[in-house]
Formats: C-alpha cells, sequence, structure tokens
C-alpha cells in the first residue's frame, strides 16, 4: 500500500512543475507578444524603465496598448532621438528625471496630445528649443528644475495655457520675461528657488506678473536676490516697487530705444551679453553701448549724491542766515549800549534844568 501510495504521488509532482513551467512561458510569450522590452516591466497601464541603467532609450514603439504611463527615471540617458515617443499618444505621464540629457530635439513630444505629466528633473539641459512642448496642450503639471538653464525663450509655453503646475527651481536664472508667462492663465503653482536671480529692471515687470499671480490666488516660492549686493538675500517680492523706479527714468533718457524693451528689460544690461529672447547670447561686451558698461546701482545709491548735495546747499544757506542774524544781533546790541551810555551822561544836565525850572510849573506838572 505504501509503495503503491508513493507511485501515485509522482505523477502528481511533475504535473505540478509542468504547470509553473507552463506560466512562465505563457508570460514571458504574453510579454513578447505585447511588445513590451526586457529591460522594463509592463502591465496594462504602466511600464516602468526606472534604475536600469540604460544608455538608450528602449524599443517603445510596441508598448502594451493603452499604455498611460512611462517611467524611464534613474538611468543614463545622455540623448534621445527625435522618434522615441512615437505612437504612443495614449501617454498621460512620462518620467525622465534623474538622466544625463542635455539637449532634446525640437518637438520630440509632438505625438504626445494626451500627455498631462511631464518630468525632466534633474538632468543636464542648458538649453530649450522654443518648439520643445508645442502641441502638450493638455499638460497639467511640468518639472524642470534641477538643470542648467539660464533662460526661458519667449514662446516655450504658448500652447502651455492648461499647465497648473511648473517648477524652474535649481537652475541659472537670473531674469524672466513676463511676456514668456502670461499664456499660463492657468497656472497656481510656480516654483523658482535655488536661482542666481539679478534684482534689476531685467526682472521688474516679471515681479508684477508674480504679484499678479499671487493677487489671484497662485502660489510662488522665495525668489532671493544675489545682485546688488544691498539686495543680497532679499524676496523681490518683498522689495517696494519704488525700487524700480529709476527704470523709467532711464527709458526716457535712452528715448525708449535699444535699451528698453517690451517686457521692461532696462536699457543698460549687466553683464558681458545680453540674452535674446531664445536664449541666444546676440551681444558682446564690445558690442554694447557705454551706458551697457556701466554697474547697476540701486536707486537708494543712485540717488544719494543728489541728497547729498541738496542737504549741503540747504545747510549752507541756513547757517548763513544763522550768522547774518547773529551779526545783526550783536550790532543792534553794540548800538543800544552805546545809547543808553549817552542816556546816562545825560541825565545829571537834565536833572539841572528840572531844578532851575517855576516851581509851581513843577507842581502843576505833577499834579497833572
Amino acid at each position: 500500500l505504501i509503495l503503491s501510495e508513493q507511485n501515485s504521488m509522482i505523477p502528481s509532482k511533475m504535473l505540478v512543475q509542468r504547470r509553473v513551467g507552463t506560466d512562465l512561458v505563457c508570460a514571458t510569450l504574453l510579454q513578447l507578444c505585447t511588445g513590451c522590452p526586457s529591460e522594463c516591466v509592463c502591465n496594462s497601464l504602466e511600464a516602468n524603465c526606472s534604475g536600469r541603467s540604460l544608455v538608450f532609450v528602449p524599443a517603445l514603439t510596441s508598448l502594451p496598448e493603452g499604455t498611460h504611463t512611462l517611467l524611464l527615471a534613474n538611468n543614463r540617458l545622455s540623448s534621445l532621438p527625435v522618434s522615441a515617443f512615437a505612437n504612443l499618444s495614449t501617454l498621460e505621464t512620462l518620467d525622465l528625471s534623474n538622466n544625463y540629457l542635455d539637449n532634446l530635439p525640437s518637438r520630440l513630444f509632438r505625438e504626445l496630445s494626451n500627455l498631462s505629466d511631464l518630468s525632466l528633473r534633474n538632468n543636464s539641459l542648458t538649453v530649450l528649443d522654443r518648439e520643445l512642448f508645442r502641441g502638450l496642450t493638455l499638460l497639467r503639471r511640468l518639472d524642470l528644475s534641477l538643470n542648467g538653464l539660464a533662460a526661458v525663450p519667449l514662446g516655450l509655453l504658448d500652447e502651455l495655457q492648461g499647465l497648473t503646475w511648473l517648477s524652474l527651481a535649481g537652475n541659472r536664472l537670473h531674469a524672466l520675461e513676463r511676456a514668456t508667462f502670461e499664456p499660463l492663465v492657468n497656472l497656481q503653482h510656480l516654483e523658482l528657488g535655488m536661482n542666481p536671480w539679478e534684482c534689476d529692471c531685467n526682472l521688474r515687470d516679471f515681479k508684477h506678473w508674480m504679484e499678479w499671480l499671487i493677487y489671484r490666488g497662485g502660489y510662488v516660492d522665495a525668489v532671493e536676490c544675489t545682485l546688488p549686493k544691498d539686495l543680497r538675500g532679499r524676496d523681490i517680492r518683498g522689495v517696494p516697487v519704488e525700487m524700480f523706479n529709476y527704470c523709467l527714468q532711464l527709458e526716457d533718457e535712452n528715448g525708449g530705444g535699444a535699451g528698453s524693451t517690451k517686457s521692461g528689460s532696462p536699457p543698460c544690461f549687466r553683464g558681458t551679453a545680453a540674452p535674446s529672447s531664445d536664449g541666444a547670447v546676440v551681444r558682446t561686451q564690445a558690442e554694447l553701448p557705454d551706458c551697457v558698461k556701466q554697474r547697476y546701482r540701486p536707486v537708494s545709491v543712485r540717488r544719494a549724491i543728489g541728497t547729498v548735495v541738496i542737504a549741503g546747499v540747504v545747510c549752507g544757506i541756513v547757517c548763513i542766515m544763522m550768522v547774518a542774524a547773529a551779526a545783526y544781533g550783536c550790532i543792534y546790541a553794540s548800538l543800544m549800549a552805546k545809547y543808553q551810555r549817552e542816556l546816562k551822561k545825560r541825565q545829571p544836565l537834565m536833572g539841572d534844568a528840572e531844578a532851575e525850572a517855576n516851581p509851581e510849573e513843577k507842581h502843576i506838572s505833577s499834579v497833572a
């Protein structure tokens, strides 16, 4: 009986092993049939290719139909082909953070018409093509933090009218143009910290736009100034608008010429070159006019010399008047003293004349 029971158990174990092997083969075949790359883990909605040390983007053209999320974070991607995300129109979330991307092809995301969340955080991006985000009309969240961006090109955000969350923190931005952000009518959250902001005329109009965003209920984090020195460490949101009145004066002095722009740029730029709206350097230090080479001075310093001069003139006039009054007082006192001395000398003579007068007249005058 025991032998018969053991013999009956052998086929059942073999069946279990065969079933497990069959399941693995089916899972592998299913993955191959659905087109999920071997470097990724896929399910019906998500393709996770994060943390795989990828140097090149795997073949994504045959991802499972209906994939909404593609994760490519924490890899070693340094470039992307133009067709990297072709035929992925159902994609809603794309994470490319923590890679080495330094340049993105124009309209790389042109077929991602349903994309709502895009993260390019912690890469090596220094320049963005103004056509990069064309067609992303449904984008709600965009993370460009921790890159090397020195400018945001005019027109880059024109089609992102539905954007509600934007981060530009941790870049190399020193100024922004108001016209670049005006299309973002639904923006509610803006991160701008950890940038070397220069709080001069270049930032004046953008400061006004930030105040409007905060007024309508939006959020903007701290925008701390690094230049000029007297504003270093201060949040530009708390700097009085009167500090920028000199910008209008400079524009008037320069006749609203090349030094002034529609976005409120000052007639005299700081630095060795003035960035154009698309981020390209268009002028060198040698090509800039003389006024451009002058170092920016805040309004308090610019007016200090005039204030000292006016105060000196007023104090001088007051001192002269005080000296004149003192001299007049001295002269008047000396004249009065001389008059009193002469009056005392004449008193005895007047006394003798009164003694020789008629007693009756003296009596009448006394009664009177």
